[in-house]
Protein backbone atom coordinates (compact mmCIF):
# COMPACT_ATOMS: atom_id res chain seq x y z
CA UNK A 1 0.00 0.00 0.00
CA UNK A 2 1.13 3.50 -0.84
CA UNK A 3 -0.27 6.77 0.42
CA UNK A 4 -1.42 8.59 -2.70
CA UNK A 5 -1.99 12.33 -2.63
CA UNK A 6 -3.18 14.10 -5.75
CA UNK A 7 -5.48 16.86 -6.86
CA UNK A 8 -8.57 15.57 -8.65
CA UNK A 9 -10.95 18.06 -10.23
CA UNK A 10 -9.41 20.84 -8.18
CA UNK A 11 -9.68 19.06 -4.81
CA UNK A 12 -6.80 17.47 -2.93
CA UNK A 13 -7.44 13.79 -2.19
CA UNK A 14 -5.48 11.29 -0.15
CA UNK A 15 -5.94 7.52 -0.04
CA UNK A 16 -3.89 4.44 0.77
CA UNK A 17 -3.92 2.33 -2.40
CA UNK A 18 -2.32 -0.92 -3.52
CA UNK A 19 0.67 -0.21 -5.77
CA UNK A 20 -0.91 -2.05 -8.72
CA UNK A 21 -4.06 0.12 -8.76
CA UNK A 22 -4.72 1.67 -12.15
CA UNK A 23 -5.75 5.32 -12.29
CA UNK A 24 -9.09 4.35 -13.84
CA UNK A 25 -9.79 1.99 -10.95
CA UNK A 26 -8.71 4.59 -8.39
CA UNK A 27 -11.02 7.21 -9.89
CA UNK A 28 -14.01 4.90 -10.23
CA UNK A 29 -13.70 2.75 -7.12
CA UNK A 30 -11.93 4.92 -4.55
CA UNK A 31 -13.31 8.32 -5.53
CA UNK A 32 -16.61 7.19 -7.09
CA UNK A 33 -15.99 9.33 -10.19
CA UNK A 34 -17.72 6.95 -12.56
CA UNK A 35 -17.73 9.26 -15.58
CA UNK A 36 -14.37 7.78 -16.51
CA UNK A 37 -15.40 4.62 -18.35
CA UNK A 38 -13.37 1.46 -18.84
CA UNK A 39 -14.08 -0.34 -22.08
CA UNK A 40 -11.06 -2.44 -22.92
CA UNK A 41 -8.29 -2.23 -20.27
CA UNK A 42 -5.78 -2.30 -23.15
CA UNK A 43 -5.62 1.40 -24.21
CA UNK A 44 -7.46 0.62 -27.44
CA UNK A 45 -10.84 2.32 -26.94
CA UNK A 46 -10.14 5.66 -25.23
CA UNK A 47 -13.24 5.56 -23.01
CA UNK A 48 -11.03 6.16 -19.97
CA UNK A 49 -9.27 9.35 -21.11
CA UNK A 50 -8.66 11.94 -18.37
CA UNK A 51 -6.25 14.85 -18.16
CA UNK A 52 -3.09 14.62 -16.08
CA UNK A 53 -1.57 18.07 -15.62
CA UNK A 54 -3.62 19.20 -18.62
CA UNK A 55 -2.63 16.42 -21.03
CA UNK A 56 -4.91 13.59 -22.18
CA UNK A 57 -3.97 10.20 -20.73
CA UNK A 58 -5.66 6.81 -20.99
CA UNK A 59 -6.24 6.11 -17.33
CA UNK A 60 -6.37 2.33 -17.80
CA UNK A 61 -2.66 2.40 -18.66
CA UNK A 62 -1.30 4.41 -15.73
CA UNK A 63 -0.65 3.28 -12.18
CA UNK A 64 -2.31 5.67 -9.76
CA UNK A 65 0.73 5.79 -7.45
CA UNK A 66 2.89 7.02 -10.34
CA UNK A 67 0.86 10.24 -10.25
CA UNK A 68 1.52 11.09 -6.62
CA UNK A 69 1.38 14.88 -6.31
CA UNK A 70 -0.07 15.39 -9.80
CA UNK A 71 -3.31 17.03 -10.93
CA UNK A 72 -6.04 14.97 -12.63
CA UNK A 73 -9.18 16.26 -14.31
CA UNK A 74 -12.03 13.90 -15.15
CA UNK A 75 -15.19 14.56 -17.15
CA UNK A 76 -16.87 15.48 -13.84
CA UNK A 77 -14.36 18.31 -13.36
CA UNK A 78 -14.51 19.74 -16.87
CA UNK A 79 -17.58 21.93 -16.41
CA UNK A 80 -17.27 25.20 -14.52
CA UNK A 81 -19.92 24.86 -11.84
CA UNK A 82 -23.24 24.75 -13.68
CA UNK A 83 -21.68 25.99 -16.93
CA UNK A 84 -20.80 23.25 -19.41
CA UNK A 85 -17.35 23.32 -20.96
CA UNK A 86 -17.57 24.42 -24.63
CA UNK A 87 -16.74 20.86 -25.74
CA UNK A 88 -19.51 19.38 -23.61
CA UNK A 89 -21.95 21.95 -24.98
CA UNK A 90 -20.83 21.27 -28.56
CA UNK A 91 -21.33 17.51 -28.15
CA UNK A 92 -24.83 18.26 -26.88
CA UNK A 93 -25.58 20.82 -29.62
CA UNK A 94 -24.41 18.48 -32.40
CA UNK A 95 -25.68 15.22 -30.90
CA UNK A 96 -22.12 13.91 -30.87
CA UNK A 97 -23.19 10.82 -28.95
CA UNK A 98 -25.60 7.96 -29.08
CA UNK A 99 -25.19 5.38 -26.33
CA UNK A 100 -22.83 7.74 -24.48
CA UNK A 101 -20.28 5.15 -23.37
CA UNK A 102 -17.38 6.68 -25.31
CA UNK A 103 -18.50 10.27 -24.74
CA UNK A 104 -16.49 11.17 -21.60
CA UNK A 105 -13.23 9.91 -23.09
CA UNK A 106 -14.04 11.40 -26.48
CA UNK A 107 -14.70 14.81 -24.91
CA UNK A 108 -11.53 14.72 -22.81
CA UNK A 109 -9.42 13.68 -25.82
CA UNK A 110 -11.06 16.40 -27.93
CA UNK A 111 -10.33 19.12 -25.37
CA UNK A 112 -6.67 18.11 -25.43
CA UNK A 113 -6.63 17.97 -29.23
CA UNK A 114 -8.03 21.51 -29.52
CA UNK A 115 -5.73 22.86 -26.81
CA UNK A 116 -2.64 21.48 -28.57
CA UNK A 117 -3.76 22.90 -31.93
CA UNK A 118 -4.43 26.32 -30.39
CA UNK A 119 -1.04 26.29 -28.63
CA UNK A 120 0.60 25.57 -32.00
CA UNK A 121 -1.44 28.30 -33.68
CA UNK A 122 -3.16 25.79 -35.96
CA UNK A 123 -6.77 25.58 -37.02
CA UNK A 124 -8.11 22.02 -37.05
CA UNK A 125 -9.49 20.62 -40.29
CA UNK A 126 -11.99 17.77 -40.39
CA UNK A 127 -9.12 15.42 -41.27
CA UNK A 128 -7.07 16.74 -38.32
CA UNK A 129 -9.97 16.03 -35.96
CA UNK A 130 -10.55 12.53 -37.33
CA UNK A 131 -6.83 11.73 -37.14
CA UNK A 132 -6.53 13.25 -33.65
CA UNK A 133 -9.33 11.05 -32.32
CA UNK A 134 -8.08 7.78 -33.83
CA UNK A 135 -7.34 6.43 -30.35
CA UNK A 136 -10.98 6.78 -29.32
CA UNK A 137 -13.53 4.26 -30.55
CA UNK A 138 -17.23 4.96 -30.95
CA UNK A 139 -19.26 2.01 -32.08
CA UNK A 140 -22.50 3.96 -32.59
CA UNK A 141 -22.11 7.25 -34.42
CA UNK A 142 -19.86 7.03 -37.45
CA UNK A 143 -18.06 10.09 -36.03
CA UNK A 144 -19.73 12.69 -38.29
CA UNK A 145 -21.47 14.53 -35.43
CA UNK A 146 -18.45 14.11 -33.18
CA UNK A 147 -16.28 15.87 -35.76
CA UNK A 148 -18.89 18.65 -36.06
CA UNK A 149 -18.92 19.02 -32.27
CA UNK A 150 -15.13 19.28 -32.01
CA UNK A 151 -15.05 21.86 -34.82
CA UNK A 152 -17.74 23.93 -33.06
CA UNK A 153 -15.96 23.77 -29.72
CA UNK A 154 -12.61 24.64 -31.31
CA UNK A 155 -14.08 27.91 -32.51
CA UNK A 156 -15.40 28.67 -29.01
CA UNK A 157 -12.44 27.60 -26.87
Amino acid sequence: MTKLIMTVNGKKVSRDVPDETLLSEFLRESLRLTGTHVGCDTTQCGACVVHVNGTAVKSCSVLAVSLNGESVTTIEGLADGGQLHPMQKAFNDNHGLQCGFCTPGMIMASVDLVAKAKAAGRKLSEDDIRHGLEGNICRCTGYHNIVKAVAQAASEM
